[in-house]
């Protein structure tokens, strides 16, 4: 996955950029950023949190549980996922073939035995799997994982195996045989994770001890606490990235705050002195990300439409339902057929779609629209090089072949809010739709609401005069292009009609009045 073999000649990076108010990191191989992830100390998040929670009731129609674990939505708890023995992270370990299709039929359980088992108010220990997003609460799970820096310790579950990311046939045989001499107690799995490649058994031995006295932790914790309650919070951005991202190809650690410095240094010294000698100190006149020219990669990664290399571009378009990303071939100039033109432009495209997933932390459902491919072959080797490009990612992902309609689809696994969702906020005025109504569809609308005053005044009731206010450009539509409509709508109301703008109000806003009363007749909701 990260090429921690001797061949590997790229140059990778970690930036860290530490603030008060914010923490960002970037991974850059030979200065292109290929990762970026940003946490706020205000708001640490909870996917992989661990927390004593309590049902609150089953619905048996989702077939899920909802667990109160302290935070304003309850959470969602499969009834799959209710028993510790229920692993979803199965495909991450080299399993033996039999085992894994035991573990991948998850046992079910009849709703008159989860009622038994997990009645409502009864406590139950999770992990968050996905924390909130949107109107959706966090999604849980009762088979805990807690990830060491070489291991995943897995309680009450038997499983035993070696990351299926580490590629080296000798290197895989060399870790299970180190995973059969360590002492895991009964009842306990274990996985031995990416970062785990080059490592001593002694490295082994002190996860592993480390990793048992948290869970031994919070058992005792368990055991005196209240629910709801966290047991387990997952460390902030600074500590990941010692534990997850300091690996044999990473040739420096660089951080621009001394109090983090020390802290990261500290927490490398701990894996060994190769590691602690690549943290550096950044000490530089401009910011960091500046220096790296990382500020400007992040603008142009997180742009509606990324220009390719090629010519060709990518349109981003994320929705609540799934990601869509059309491929155009732009102003593509390549040399020989248009075929292989075509070929080489979604070729291209497949690669930067995978590093936008990770740039943007953007998952669920992705529709990839590429270009048309009449050759099979060609459909065959751009999902090829989709696969391969998705093995980096650390997120769990699944592509399919591409589709009669040239359709690739594929699922990413999101844990938590994508950067550009966390990052902003929908538009007060467009309230996010992009866009707004036209000065002639605000004339239809006010026109529409006239008509429904002279169907009033039809049943008794009069308007001598009716104030309307609008927006200015609305106004001036009205005024130089539909005067004649309103003056024989004013004559059928039998009233005046008195148009005023305000450029205070939305473009879509209506405000109808009865002029001598004040009483308002019609006011658009939305936007009122």
């Amino acid at each position: 996955m990260f090429g921690w073999g001797k061949g590997n000649k790229l140059k990778r990076e970690i930036i860290i950029n530490a603030g008060s108010m914010e923490t960002r990191v970037a991974v850059l191989e030979n200065g292109r950023l290929e990762e970026y992830q940003v946490e706020h100390p205000s708001e640490r998040r909870i996917a992989g949190s661990v927390f004593k929670g309590k049902i609150q009731n089953l619905e048996h129609d989702l077939q899920a549980a909802f667990v109160d674990i302290g935070m304003s939505k309850n959470a969602f708890l499969h009834y799959w996922d209710m028993m510790p023995d229920s692993r979803s992270d199965m495909e991450d370990a080299d399993a033996a073939p039999a085992r894994r299709r035991r573990g991948s039929r998850k046992k079910r359980l009849q709703n008159s035995e989860i009622e038994k088992r997990f009645p409502a108010g009864s406590d139950i220990v999770v992990q968050v799997t996905k924390g909130p997003i949107g109107a959706k609460g966090p999604r849980v799970t009762a088979a805990v994982s807690l990830s060491g820096r070489y291991l995943v310790l897995m309680p009450g579950a038997s499983l035993k195996g070696v990351s299926r990311k580490i590629e080296d046939a000798k290197e895989h045989q060399r870790l299970k045989k180190i995973l059969e001499k360590i002492p895991v107690p009964r009842g306990t799995g274990v996985i031995v994770r990416t970062a785990a490649a080059g490592a001593r058994k002694s490295s082994f031995v002190r996860d592993m001890r480390g990793l048992l006295a948290l869970w031994n932790d919070m058992e005792s914790q368990c055991a005196e606490a209240k629910a709801p309650c966290r047991l387990y919070a997952e460390p902030d951005l600074v500590e990941r990235v010692v534990r997850d991202w300091l690996t044999e190809d990473v040739a420096a650690i660089v951080i621009d705050v001394r109090e983090t410095y020390e802290k990261i240094r500290e927490l490398a010294s701990k894996i060994s002195r190769r590691a602690r000698s690549k943290i550096q100190f950044y000490e530089g006149d401009r910011p960091v990300f500046e220096q790296y020219g990382i500020d400007r990669q992040v603008e142009e990664a997180f742009r509606r439409q990324v220009t390719l290399k090629s010519g060709g571009r990518l349109v981003f378009d994320e929705t609540e339902a799934l990601i869509a990303v059309d491929v155009n071939s732009g102003r593509h100039k390549g040399k020989g057929s248009q075929e292989e033109a075509i070929l080489d432009i979604n070729l291209e495209a497949v690669a930067e779609v995978a590093r936008q997933l990770r740039l943007r932390n953007i998952g669920g459902l992705v529709i990839v629209d590429l270009i048309d491919m009449r050759s099979r072959k060609h459909q065959n080797s751009v999902y090829r090089a989709m696969k391969n490009a998705l093995k980096r990612d650390r997120a769990r992902t699944n592509v399919l072949p591409i589709s009669d309609l040239g359709i690739m689809e594929m699922t990413r696994q999101r844990a938590e809010e994508s950067l550009l969702s966390a990052m902003v906020v929908d538009c007060p005025y467009c309230k996010g739709r992009g866009n707004v109504k036209s000065p002639m569809s605000m004339s239809v609308e006010i026109q529409r609401q006239i008509q429904n005053l002279i169907r009033k005044r039809k049943s008794g009731k009069s308007f001598p005069a009716v104030d309307i206010v609008v927006h200015p450009s609305v106004l001036r539509r009205l005024r130089e292009e539909d005067e004649e409509m309103l003056v024989r709508l004013e004559n059928e109301l039998g009233g005046r009609l008195v148009f005023r703008s305000d450029p205070a109000k939305h473009v879509e806003s209506i405000r109808i009045a009865d002029a001598e009363s004040g009483e308002e007749l019609y006011v658009s909701q939305e936007f009122a």
